[in-house]
């Protein structure tokens, strides 16, 4: 089954929110990655996102350009083709772009959707994130109204963030010393992000309840799911049922299993995950290259082993083993077995 449609992906988002579970969304950088997230969408009959920041884009691009938009269009191109395989929907975001590279970077990816769909093809990313997240609330809301229209012209949802996530991801906005009070949206903040956007297109919400990004021990970091409920509460009091919003978990990393479920209960339908399966891509590779290592190092004038430094040979561990964390993802979030590829 291809890439899903815009259609396939509202239905996704609908079914998640009735069901009370999310989506793992899954940062990849490469094609050994990429299949990862196939493989264990796939096997756990779940249904999910795969995601590119830009500096995903820079590196996929190369060393010698660190082009940004030609490597997020080369990973997706080639996530339509791989998805193809499997029967599972798999829809396709950009992670975090902030305001200040959203010109050069989501403006030309859009353009790659519109270019698609003039042709009769599918979108190329049915989501896209601007994270305007570090301005004043007003001008991140006018800024996100601005690609939300344009979104909305290409049936792509826009994700968009209020309140800030601590710690550093790829270039998101947050920093370690970030003040307290900023990693928490107020219902208030809820309601203006309501208010300012619900009737231009479709979006998503990241509202933060103090989630870091990056790795922490369990309990070092202090989540307040309640935050969701409250804003959300809020907002349907006020305009009523259809007003929910579909939230976003980033910075999950450390986060205990209770305190994921509990943000399924209010609303949370997809939930960035990077920092887990980095570490469990490269932890095969290291163990590979400590029982290897006379074979991977040509060591005193030896020839090694070539079956031991092909990459081939030590990315099918990586790929094996960022699949399984990508697997007790979907566990956790509880999409597993709960794909509707063959319903839409």
């Amino acid at each position: 089954m291809p890439v899903a449609t815009p259609k396939q992906f509202k239905a996704m988002l609908e079914a998640a929110q009735e069901g009370g579970y999310a989506y793992p969304a899954i940062n990849c950088s490469n094609l050994v990655t990429i299949n990862a997230a196939l493989k264990a969408f796939a096997d756990q009959k779940s249904d999910g996102i795969i995601q590119f920041s830009t500096g995903a884009g820079q590196f996929a691009s190369g060393l010698n350009h660190k082009n940004m938009v030609a490597g997020v269009i080369t990973l997706a191109e080639a996530t339509h083709r791989l998805a193809e395989q499997y029967d599972v929907l798999v829809a396709l975001n950009t992670d975090h772009c902030r305001p200040q590279v959203a010109a050069e970077f989501l403006d030309p990816l859009i353009e790659a959707t519109a270019k698609r769909r003039a042709k009769g093809e599918n979108n190329l990313f049915q989501n896209h994130m601007l994270d305007a997240s570090e301005l004043p609330l007003d001008e991140n809301m006018a800024i996100s109204k601005e690609y939300l229209a344009k979104c909305a012209e290409n049936e792509i949802v826009l994700e968009v963030e209020a309140g800030c996530v601590g710690g550093e991801e790829d270039g998101a906005a947050g920093t370690e010393d970030m003040p307290e009070e900023h990693l928490y949206t107020t219902p208030e903040d809820m309601m203006a992000v309501y208010e300012a956007l619900n009737e231009i297109g479709p979006f998503t919400f990241a509202a933060t309840f103090g989630n870091v990004h990056g790795h922490y021990k369990p309990g070092a970091v202090k989540l307040r799911p309640e935050i969701l409920k409250q804003g959300q509460d809020a907002v349907i009091a006020k305009y009523g049922q259809d007003a929910e919003f579909d939230l976003v978990f980033h910075g999950g990393s450390g986060s205990t299993l209770e305190e994921i479920r509990e943000t399924l209960d209010y609303g949370v339908v997809k939930m960035n995950v990077d920092t887990d399966t980095q570490y469990a891509f490269t932890r095969p590779v290291v163990e590979h290259m400590f029982k290897n290592y006379d074979g991977v190092l040509k060591i005193d004038g030896e020839i090694g082993n070539k079956k031991a430094y092909d990459p081939r040979a030590y990315l099918k561990a990586a790929e094996e083993g960022m699949a399984a964390r990508v697997g007790e993802a979907c566990d956790d979030l509880l999409s597993t077995g709960k794909s509707i590829g063959g319903q839409v």
